[in-house]
């Protein structure tokens, strides 16, 4: 089995590098968490694709058997354990590692927004007074929904979470009413956007620094033409050894890690 790169995918971006590493030639494997991840990559890629979260117990096995020579890794930026389990990896077995992010708006200072908040976690949040009284719309996903349940008796909340039956369990276990939830998946248009914030007449939106994919710019759009308060919460700090967020210089990685000369 030949040297491989170990993506670890399951984002916008990543289906983007897994299609730039297949066209230069580049072997490589591909971990998602969930199985429905799958379906985001092109059935003729010629990358492996593997489900299901790796652990401290496991990723040794992993990259043993895949003959894993360098990381690449594309997860979400929220995804933070993968991240260090990852360079975790790279220390240890002495093999390199870049991380591919996406921009941001919350990092761009030159687009400033007066009805945008940024605070820098998810706990200084819950246990700040931002939520107080208002009608607010979470869009953080349904992992975090449960830090929200003491909001349901002083604030209107709704959450808009992915079509998945666990993201509505979820959901209901934080107290969300079935009226109080839509299920949908990115991107969302501007105009729908709009819509839903002013069908629930939306005070205040939670979100993440999610980037273009994620749709952070189209909320930044849609709070400016409602006035509606956007509260981002920032990306975690992680000391990633090297960093990028081009798509060429990843493949060049690639190549160099793997000692291939650019096709």
């Amino acid at each position: 089995m030949p040297a491989r790169i170990w993506l670890i995918g399951g984002t916008t971006e990543s289906v983007q590098l897994a299609s730039a590493l297949d066209n230069a030639g580049l072997p490589g494997v591909i971990t998602v968490l969930a199985a429905s991840a799958q379906t985001l990559y092109p059935q003729a890629l010629g990358l492996t694709i593997c489900t299901g979260a790796l652990t401290d117990h496991t990723w040794q096995t992993f990259c043993r058997d895949h003959q894993i020579s360098a990381i690449l890794d594309a997860s979400h930026p929220y995804a933070t354990e993968i991240s260090k389990l990852a360079m975790q990896a790279s220390t240890q077995l002495r093999i390199p590692y870049l991380r591919f992010e996406r921009f941001s708006e919350a990092d761009d200072r030159v687009t400033q927004n007066p009805w945008v908040v940024k605070v820098d976690t998810i706990s200084q949040l819950v246990n700040g007074q931002y939520l107080e009284g208002q009608r607010v719309l979470l869009t953080l996903g349904s992992k975090w929904l449960s830090l929200f349940q003491e909001y349901q008796s002083t604030s209107t909340l709704f959450a808009r979470i992915l079509p998945r039956a666990q993201a509505f369990q979820a959901a209901d276990d934080a107290g969300f009413s079935c009226d109080r939830i839509i299920a949908l998946r990115p991107p969302i248009s501007f105009d729908l956007e709009k819509a839903l914030w002013q069908q629930w007449q939306i005070s205040v939106v939670v979100t993440k620094a999610s980037g273009q994919p994620g749709g952070e710019d189209i909320k930044r759009r849609v709070a400016q033409a409602l006035g509606v308060t956007l509260i981002i919460i920032k990306r975690p700090i992680l000391p990633y050894p090297h960093q990028t967020s081009d798509i060429e210089a990843a493949v060049q990685f690639c190549q160099a890690a793997l000692h291939q000369k650019p096709v």
